[in-house]
């Protein structure tokens, strides 16, 4: 699971209403499990008052150390609705798709009519679909994150490096130099042994 996947690009939402009930779903790119839970606590703090909250979410985890690869957390609740009825449909829709590391969650406001099993389930589909297209989908690569801690005299070379690098960094100038890279996961190999190799072995990488 090292190639490139599919994901959200932003954090969107899109509501309707079937015979009275409200629904609001809410859709957000989510790179860890954390991320996708604090998005569901957001939701149901800002909709404390709504007849339910129904989260789900597909993100990746590490299976083991870095380079081990990674497996897919999947996570739905129905929040009170009936047995497969809301949870089920939403995460279905990111499986269908094929959408990782994304997190749904669909607000429904009760309007009074029950909608049946199967209305239930066309509604939490349709919710989550909606709120997809809203947030529009993105390609992205696994990224690795790591950090190289050097002496002054060789922060410009490992600055150069990471400057022509395709990567992401933050320096932190203290009594070391500190760089926090976040770099493809495919990539991140070779850009560390080219760090390792240009300051003789003197760079600390974590």
């Amino acid at each position: 699971m090292t190639d490139a996947y599919q994901t959200l690009a932003e954090r969107a939402d899109a509501d309707f209403e079937v015979q009275g009930s409200e629904f609001i779903g809410y859709a957000a790119p989510a790179a860890t499990v954390e991320d996708a839970e604090a998005f569901v606590e957001s939701v149901e703090r800002e909709h404390a008052d709504a007849t339910h909250n129904v989260p789900a979410y597909r993100v990746r985890v590490e299976s083991g150390g870095p380079g081990d690869g990674y497996m897919l957390r999947e996570y739905q609740s129905d929040d009170g609705e009936p047995t497969g009825s809301a949870g089920k449909p939403a995460l279905n829709v990111l499986q269908q798709q094929d959408i990782e590391n994304a997190v749904v969650v669909v607000t429904r406001y009760f309007g009074g009519t029950e909608l049946g099993v199967g209305g239930l389930a066309r509604a939490y589909s349709r919710a989550t679909k909606e709120a997809i297209e809203a947030a529009g989908v993105a390609e992205r690569r696994p990224q690795e994150r790591f950090t190289v801690t050097v002496e002054y005299d060789d922060s410009g070379t490992v600055r150069g490096i990471l400057e022509s690098a395709d990567c992401e960094f933050d320096a932190d100038y203290g009594e070391a130099v500190s760089f926090d890279v976040t770099v493809a996961s495919e990539d991140a190999a070779g850009l560390r042994e080219r760090i390792q190799s240009a300051t003789s072995g003197r760079a600390a990488i974590e």
